[in-house]
């Protein structure tokens, strides 16, 4: 058996005001594989997305390509795991899009010239490089996730963390997004309320509840578990 390349063991996480976010989480992502985070708001799934890339530092282990996250070696694993937020906007902040892309290696002391060609090709990958001069707020939600997505893409990383990838997407851009990411050889863990896109696109899904991983299994055997239901394209829990 190949290694994983996230492994985590007893992870717990409180927060300063005393919350208990994380709660003894162990996890295993398999090279390729793509899996959903389920559970209600305040089940913990963000909070343990954010350690996966050395955004927060709980107790237990988080090792990702075997190597164990640490404040000391954060950049590093930061090339490894590409976190893609929500609101493309708390992302996309330079002037113009190639800006934006290329910003990531730069910052981790690429060459301006290797930036910027790292830049062009992930826009390319995910069907932006015609916007590479355009100011982002410019752009459609559509347009902006897929650009927030090159930027990550341009760091090369060997696992993709996206939260809630398809919310202020209309019908159309959430099926280039669900397109686009299907072609990604990377791994995937998409945190997400949408059973539609989980489905289309999860071969498994784990399911956070009070800072705890309380099962996992395929999408459908978890939403028939703990009563989540289709609604107009959305979810609701009935507990």
């Amino acid at each position: 058996m190949k290694p994983p390349v996230i492994e985590v063991r007893g992870l717990s996480y409180r927060y300063d005001d005393g919350t208990q976010a994380l709660a003894g989480v162990d996890f295993r992502l398999d090279a390729g594989e793509c899996v959903a985070l389920l559970g209600a708001n305040g089940s913990g799934k963000t909070t343990f997305a954010l350690h996966l890339n050395g955004l927060l530092h709980g107790e237990g282990s988080v090792e990702v390509c075997g190597l164990r996250v640490t404040r000391h070696n954060a950049p590093e694993v930061r090339k490894k795991v590409g976190l893609v937020f929500q609101d493309s906007d708390s992302q996309l902040f330079m002037p113009t899009v190639l800006d934006d892309v290329a910003f990531g290696p730069l910052n981790h002391g690429v060459h301006a010239h290797e930036a910027a060609h790292c830049a062009l090709h992930a826009l390319e990958r995910v069907g932006m490089e015609g916007a590479a001069h355009k100011a982002p707020y410019h752009l459609s939600a559509g347009e902006k996730k897929r650009v927030a997505i090159a930027g990550v893409l341009a760091m090369n990383p060997d696992v993709l963390v996206l939260d809630e990838p398809t919310t202020f997407l209309d019908p159309p851009a959430q099926r280039t997004l669900s397109g686009l990411l299907a072609e990604l050889p990377q791994a995937k863990i998409l945190i997400t309320h949408d059973m539609p896109f989980a489905l289309a696109m999860c071969s498994r899904a784990v399911f956070f509840e009070k800072g705890r991983i309380a099962s996992e299994g395929s999408v459908e055997a978890m939403v028939k578990r703990f009563g989540w239901e289709f609604v107009a394209g959305r979810t609701k829990l009935e507990r």
